[in-house]
C-alpha cells in the first residue's frame, strides 16, 4: 500500500511521545549536562597512562618509555624522552610523554602494542578548548591516571589485566626463588687414591687356589700278615 511505511513511522513517534509521559526508558532527549548518559565499556577516546599508587604516580607508572608505542602511531601524535640518572643510565620510566590529541585517530593501536599494559584508552570526551595547540598537547602528569581509574571504566578489561600481571610477577618470584636457593648436595661419586688402589689390585690379582683335599697315607701292595706261620 502506498505511504505505509510513513504510517508506520508516524505510528512509532506517537507511541514514543505517548510513552515519554511515563515510562523512561521511552525518553528519546537527555538533558545534559545535567543528565549523562552511561558509556559502554567498549568505548574509548584518546589514550591514558596507567599508574599503580596515587601517592606516587610519577614513580609508579607502569610505562618503562619502550617507545614502541611512539614508533607504531600511525600519525605520530606521541613524544617519549626516557629517563637517565646523573651518570646517565636508563631509570626504565619516562621523563617526557607527550600525547597530541589534535592528531591522535584513537586506534588503539598504541594499546595493543604495549607489551607492560600501561597505556589506555580513556573515556573522557569533554576536552573542548580554546587553545588548538597546547590546550590540546597532553603531558606525561595530564595522561597519568590511576589503576582504579581504570577498573572504573574498563572494569571487565581491568580485572583481566590485573591477573595477567599477578600471575607473571609470582612466576618471576618462583623463579628467582628457586635461582636464589642452595643446590643439594651431590652424592660422592669418586673414590679416595687408597680405596681406588685397593680396587684395582683387587681387580688384577687372581683369586688363592682352594688347599689339596687330605690324602690317606700310603700303604704297601702286599702286606705282611702280622704273625707269620712257623717254619717247617
Amino acid at each position: 500500500m502506498l505511504g505505509s511505511g510513513l504510517l508506520q513511522g508516524l505510528a512509532v513517534t506517537a507511541k514514543n511521545l505517548a510513552g515519554s509521559f511515563h515510562d523512561p526508558a521511552r525518553y528519546v532527549t537527555t538533558e545534559y549536562p545535567e543528565q549523562r548518559t552511561k558509556l559502554p565499556e567498549n568505548y574509548r577516546n584518546f589514550p591514558f597512562l596507567v599508574h599503580d599508587d596515587p601517592a606516587d604516580p610519577n614513580g609508579t607508572l607502569r610505562c618503562v618509555a619502550c617507545q614502541i608505542c611512539e614508533k607504531e602511531c600511525p600519525p605520530q601524535c606521541i613524544y617519549i624522552v626516557m629517563e637517565r640518572d646523573e651518570k646517565g643510565k636508563a631509570l626504565r620510566r619516562p621523563k617526557v610523554f607527550d600525547l597530541d590529541i589534535s592528531v591522535c585517530m584513537s586506534c588503539q593501536i598504541c594499546v595493543e602494542v604495549c607489551p607492560f599494559d600501561a597505556i589506555k584508552m580513556d573515556q573522557e570526551y569533554e576536552i573542548a578548548t580554546r587553545n588548538r595547540f597546547g590546550g590540546l598537547l597532553l603531558h606525561r602528569e595530564d595522561l597519568s591516571k590511576s589503576n582504579a581509574y581504570y577498573h572504573q571504566i574498563h572494569p571487565t578489561e581491568a580485572a583481566g589485566v590485573d591477573a595477567a600481571l599477578a600471575e607473571q610477577k609470582a612466576k618471576q618470584a618462583a623463579a628467582k626463588a628457586a635461582k636464589a636457593a642452595p643446590a643439594p648436595k651431590a652424592a660422592a661419586t669418586t673414590a679416595t687414591p687408597a680405596t681406588a688402589a685397593t680396587a684395582q689390585d683387587s681387580a688384577i690379582s687372581p683369586a688363592p687356589a682352594a688347599p689339596p683335599p687330605a690324602s690317606a697315607p700310603d700303604t704297601p701292595a702286599n702286606p705282611a700278615p702280622a704273625n707269620p706261620p712257623p717254619d717247617a
